[in-house]
This record gives structure tokens, C-alpha cells and sequence, in this order.
């Protein structure tokens, strides 16, 4: 279940530690290399929606979805004001029906990595591949744990975790280490994961044939 304290962190003017109000790097990063190219978007865990109205900036159509009605409500203000070409509406992404697909690039900030149970990551990944376009592709930054020990930040998730809750459900394109927030003097540890939709189901494990 996703945690029951969510709307509470958009209760006051003061923005929780994710919500930077800068689209993040890594994101900008992706779309500006042209990995993808403008089309439909689905934002996951959007917040306040600033990832959301970047990437309309960018050309794409976006739908932003969060489970918290304030971030939602924040979201939609911000959006008016940009005179951004988004979409926010309050959903549980792990329960609810998503509307508006398929599409082209679905992209989570710190969303996959929220739920402890792995059946319940499982069900997230095969909910990203349920809604993807043929030819599209999902990236997920994830809290990871490598790195030192710490009381706070980010959720942690070892590779394997990652692995076992995509790969059923996705290809893997790219797996890699990358860091939440660097210009923290202590970055937070994390995963770049970015996947596409399977085009043939994923092939059990097989030992060596010399």
C-alpha cells in the first residue's frame, strides 16, 4: 500500500525534499539526447507536477498521476499558470485505471522504489508495460544501496530487487548507477533503469553448452 501520509507532505507551502521544483537531470539528460521522441507521456508519482510541465515544454502530451489530491491540486495550478499541455489526476497507479494511453515514455521519480513488497513492484512493472506504446520506453530512478549507510533519504533497492520486479514484464535497456540530488554534498545512492516493452517474453536462465 502506498504510504498513508502522502497528502500530509503537500499540506504546507513547504515543498517536501523531493519535489526540487527543477526537472531532474537525469530526465533531461535522456529526452534531450533524443533517446525518445515527443509523444504521449505519463508522468507516475508526479507530485506537484514539475517533471510533468517539462516535458510539455518539450513537445510531449503528459499525464500526471499521483495518489496524494493536494499534489494533484498543486500540480494543476502550476500547469494553468505555464499554459503547459498536461493532465494530473489523482490515482492509486498500483489499483486504478490509467486513461489516456498507450504511451510512448512513462516515467517515475522515485515512485517504483516506494513499495516494500516485491509482488507489489512486480505489479507496478507489469502495470508500466500494460500502458506502453509499441516502441516505448519506461525510466524509473530508483533509490539503490549501494553507498554509505544512511538514516534518511530515498527508499533503498538492491539490483536484484529491481531485476526480479522488471525483467518478467520488460526488457532492460539500460541499468546503471547515478545519484539522487548531486549537488548534495552526500548524494543519496540510486539506479537509472530504463526499459521497453518485451518483443518476445522474457527466456528462462540456461547453463553452459561448450
Amino acid at each position: 500500500m502506498p504510504h498513508p501520509d502522502w497528502n500530509e507532505s503537500y499540506a504546507t507551502d513547504e515543498a517536501p525534499p523531493w519535489d526540487t521544483g527543477e526537472p531532474n537531470e537525469y530526465l533531461v539528460e535522456f529526452v534531450r539526447s533524443r533517446a525518445i521522441e515527443p509523444g504521449r507521456a505519463l508522468d507516475v508519482g508526479c507530485g506537484t507536477g514539475t517533471q510533468s510541465i517539462w516535458l510539455a515544454g518539450q513537445g510531449f502530451s503528459v499525464l500526471g498521476v499521483d495518489v496524494a489530491p493536494l499534489a494533484v491540486e498543486k500540480a494543476r495550478a502550476k500547469a494553468a499558470d505555464a499554459r503547459a499541455d498536461c493532465r494530473f489526476e489523482v490515482r492509486n497507479f498500483l489499483n486504478d485505471e490509467i486513461a489516456g494511453g498507450p504511451f510512448d515514455f512513462v516515467f517515475d521519480l522515485g515512485c517504483f522504489h516506494i513499495f516494500d513488497a516485491p509482488a507489489d513492484r512486480a505489479r507496478f512493472a507489469a502495470q508500466v508495460a500494460g500502458l506502453l506504446a509499441p516502441g516505448g520506453r519506461w525510466l524509473s530512478l530508483i533509490g539503490s544501496t549501494e553507498g554509505p549507510a544512511r538514516d534518511f533519504g530515498p527508499p533503498r533497492r538492491s539490483a536484484r530487487e529491481v531485476m526480479d520486479a522488471v525483467e518478467p514484464s520488460l526488457e532492460i535497456v539500460e541499468f546503471r548507477s547515478m545519484e539522487f540530488h548531486a549537488d548534495l554534498p552526500e548524494p543519496p545512492a540510486a539506479w537509472f533503469c530504463l526499459s521497453r516493452q518485451r518483443q518476445f517474453p522474457a527466456q528462462p536462465s540456461t547453463g553452459y553448452h561448450g
